[in-house]
């Protein structure tokens, strides 16, 4: 019998080779502390994860005091970047469920659903015959491994190379089955899928934390736990979730079919309009054409019980301050209405972030400047932060009870009505902005008109 010693001789070369030149290839990764924090966040292609995600860890690294490197992954691909050592965090990880990896302090709390594309199941044990797909190493994964310790019959097709966002969209393109997804990614894909349904609770809750190898840097996840701890008390974090998930379910899905139709038939008609706007005042001309179709839905003989008109809905005496000959006529109306908006912006303090000025602004373009320093002063009064859209939009809606409006310089106002405009414009505004990156805003009309030829 031919002795086996050459062929182990021969592996161990093979595996020795292997590993020089993986350690070739992968150089170890500089201390962060020599200035640069290189942090996986989730590749999330049309969800907010991503954006929420690094917006967090840019103000990690300000804390800090030092560069952010952030790399997309899928979250397979972060696992394995940070057994590999070429990260030195990862966010967006279900708390506690890799053993090969230590977890901060939760800082969100998420409901995962299963959602197919036909007919969700009301009970667990309906997804037995259903063709369940969920990607590997997610926390959506995860949440079905804790599920399965009940259901032990339930089963799923691992997949790598792919996000519950990316999944999300294959179902409602009929592609997948079914899929697992929390609650905030599946209200954010229902603004464009709104045939997406709510889907079925897991009751396997999902708490968000970063993550590190298990032979990680201890003081680099003690500082997390503080900066988190930081970041909740001073409510840096609430205002966080508001800004990238606050205005999400604002809509339902007629509301949702109907304005992604008009953007296919009616914004291509203006938008060279809101674009000429939004050269002229530094205001995006999207958040100026998704106001235009909250006030009007890009209808510009649009009247109100009011008695305001027009595409940019603007009462007689904004028209003449303005210098509008024409309330009906849409190219004034826009390029007025964008001027009456910068107006508002310019008369907040500058020491409000951009984002929340424009916000504040759209508040007052609703319901008047004094309603909404109304606001601001009774947000300032309760302990919150004035500065804040999130705390503001709290705190307006009092001003239709009579005992809060009392004691306002300005009085009564439609509050409410203000907080749910802004959401709702933000929801129209970020539908666009993603269609737009996605190169899926059309530049002319979805018709033609026949020649006389």
């Amino acid at each position: 019998m031919r002795s086996l010693y050459p062929l182990r001789v021969i592996v161990l070369i093979g595996l020795f080779a292997w590993l020089a030149i993986k350690t070739m290839s992968s150089p170890p990764l500089p201390d962060w502390r020599a200035g640069e924090l290189v942090v996986a966040v989730p590749d999330a292609s049309r969800v907010t994860d991503s954006a929420f995600e690094s917006n967090l860890q840019s103000l990690f690294g300000k804390h800090l005091n030092v560069r952010v490197k952030l790399l997309k992954l899928t979250p397979s691909e972060a696992v394995d970047a940070l057994l590999a050592g070429r990260v030195h965090l990862a966010a967006g990880f279900r708390s506690h469920s890799n053993p090969a990896l230590r977890y901060s302090t939760s800082y969100q709390h998420l409901d995962e659903r299963a959602v197919c594309g036909e007919h969700t199941p009301r009970r667990i044990d309906g997804l037995y015959a259903r063709q369940l797909v969920v990607a590997r190493e997610s926390a959506q994964e995860w949440a079905l491994r804790k599920v399965r310790e009940e259901y032990d019959e339930l089963s799923w097709e691992s997949r790598k190379g792919t996000t519950a966002a990316l999944l999300l969209q294959a179902l409602a393109e009929g592609e997948i089955d079914c899929t697992v997804a929390n609650d905030e990614q599946l209200a954010t894909l229902r603004n464009f899928f709104p045939d997406l349904g709510n889907g079925l609770s897991l009751n396997s809750d999902t708490e968000l934390s970063w993550a590190i190898s298990a032979d990680g840097d201890e003081t680099l996840l003690d500082t997390a736990n503080l900066f988190l701890a930081e970041i909740r008390a001073n409510r840096t974090l609430q205002h966080a979730i508001d800004r990238y998930y606050g205005h999400n379910d604002r809509l339902n899905a007629i509301d949702i079919g109907a304005f992604i139709n008009d953007v296919r038939k009616q914004l291509p008609v203006y938008r060279a309009w809101f674009q000429e706007a939004g050269d002229l005042t530094g205001i995006d001309w999207r958040m100026i054409a998704a106001l235009a179709y909250r006030e009007s839905r890009w209808d510009p003989f649009a009247t109100s019980y009011t008695g305001v008109r027009g595409m940019m809905m603007l009462t007689e005496a904004t028209a003449d301050r303005m210098g509008v000959q024409n309330r009906l006529d849409a190219h004034e109306s826009i390029m007025a209405g964008a001027r009456y908006l910068q107006l508002l912006k310019e008369q907040l303090p500058l020491r409000i972030t951009e984002q929340n000025r424009l916000w504040m602004a759209i508040a007052a373009y609703n319901q008047g400047m004094g309603h909404l320093e109304d606001a601001r002063i009774m947000t300032r009064q309760r302990g919150m932060d004035a500065d804040v859209w999130a705390d503001v939009k709290r705190v307006m809606p009092l001003l239709s009870q009579r005992e809060h409006y009392a004691n306002t310089r300005h009085g009564q106002a439609r509050g409410g009505e203000a907080v749910v405009h802004v959401e709702t414009v933000r929801l129209y505004h970020d539908i666009l902005k993603r269609l737009d990156a996605e190169g899926k805003l059309p530049d002319a009309p979805y018709f033609t008109f026949l020649s006389d030829n």
